[in-house]
């Protein structure tokens, strides 16, 4: 010890007592004060998506997944009671369609329209997302269609617009070629116009069905022959 530093135990008790109090005080400040968050509406605005394949270095899959991780932490803040819905629904489009271009074939900027953004509790911004998806269908129907499908559910089942769920359903099935698409997706249109007591078209869409050559399996094909005579006993029995 050198001679200019004093033993602890000559320190006066008080002084001790005070930074106790100031440490406990310091303590429960920190505990009591809410966590800082970064505020879901300050997103800002989206990169270009050739600067992002620019800065990707040969890896756009990686930098698109990374812009997608960086706009979800502005929902993940401790503050963000209602994180979806505070975002700016024009700025987070603008990020998910950098995301897409930077990197085409990812399915994740779509995942996360339909299944995330577009189900908050505000129909605006709900459309916001749908029509993101709606855009970026036309771009790669083949490879995209089962997000349009769930963006017709959504404008059918959430916002109640049947107009708007049956233009998507209508080009699912006039621009999908996909084998794989299901009959239930195939047949939306159908469903929706039912719904809006057209009939006579819902039993014109049913016969172009048939015809088209879709339906290869027969058990598909007896459905929608059933569905077809079902349809024309319920327009018989109509005054």
């Amino acid at each position: 010890m050198s001679a200019s530093e004093r033993p602890l135990a000559v320190v006066p008790s008080w002084l001790w007592a005070a930074l106790a109090f100031g440490l406990a005080a310091q303590v429960a400040w920190q505990a009591w004060r809410p966590l800082p968050a970064t505020a879901a509406e300050d997103l800002p605005p989206a990169p270009r998506a050739a600067a992002l394949r620019a800065a990707s270095l040969g890896e756009p899959a990686a930098v698109s997944r990374l812009a997608m991780l960086y706009v979800q932490a502005f929902d993940l803040g401790a503050g963000n009671v209602l994180p979806y819905r505070r975002l700016d629904y024009g700025r987070l489009r603008g990020w998910l369609r950098a995301a897409l271009d930077t990197d085409p074939r990812s399915d994740y900027p779509l995942f996360a329209a339909a299944r995330i953004y577009a189900e908050v509790d505000d129909p605006a911004k709900c459309r916001e997302m749908l029509d993101f998806v709606h855009e970026a269908f036309l771009e790669n129907p083949g490879g995209r269609w089962p997000w349009l499908a769930q963006a017709a559910l959504l404008a059918k089942h959430r916002l109640r617009d049947l107009s708007l769920a049956r233009r998507y359903a209508a080009d699912l099935q006039r621009l999908t070629s996909d084998p794989r698409m299901p009959l239930w997706a195939r047949q939306m249109e159908i469903f929706i116009a039912e719904d809006m007591n057209e009939l006579e078209a819902a039993k014109v869409m049913l016969g172009g069905l048939l015809e088209s050559g879709q339906l290869q399996d027969p058990a598909e094909r007896r459905f929608v022959k059933e569905r077809l005579e079902e349809l024309e006993r319920r327009m018989a029995s109509k005054p």
